[in-house]
Formats: C-alpha cells, structure tokens, sequence
C-alpha cells in the first residue's frame, strides 16, 4: 500500500519540513545526487504508530504540526 505523507492544515506552502535535532541548511540538488543522500536516509524513514512520518523515530513537522500519512498508515517505510 501506497500513501502521501501530507504536510498539517495551516502549514504554509514552500514551508521547510524540519526534524527537531537535526540543523543546517538544506543539501543542494548536485549533493543530493553526488553524494546518494536519499539512499542514506530512505532506510530511517518510517511513520509512526500513529502515522506521523518519523526520521530516525523523531517527527517530520512544519511550524502547523507533524507530517503524517494521509489514512495514518502505520509503521510503514517512507520513500
């Protein structure tokens, strides 16, 4: 089963996704690609038992919420 993790009501369009933790700005296109940075997060990317997606088991939010799955599914990877 396949679901968009969907960003909380009230979150502004463009709006960063952040993980409370994690700082920094945000990997250029050319790292992203160089450097394979999808292969190394896709494996810590799950949502939650309450279908919050998760990054290393801390929430993907904006400054309206936590990003979750649209019918909440469960424990499911994220990719």
């Amino acid at each position: 089963k396949v679901e968009f993790v969907e960003p909380p009501l009230g979150a502004v369009v463009g709006e960063r996704v952040m993980v409370d933790g994690f700082v920094g700005e945000p990997a250029t296109e050319n790292q992203i690609v160089k450097k394979k940075v999808l292969n190394a997060i896709f494996p810590d990317l799950t949502t939650d038992d309450n279908g919050v997606a998760t990054y290393k088991g801390v929430a993907l939010s904006t400054s309206a919420g936590p990003c979750v799955a649209q019918n909440k599914l469960v424990n499911a990877p994220v990719g």
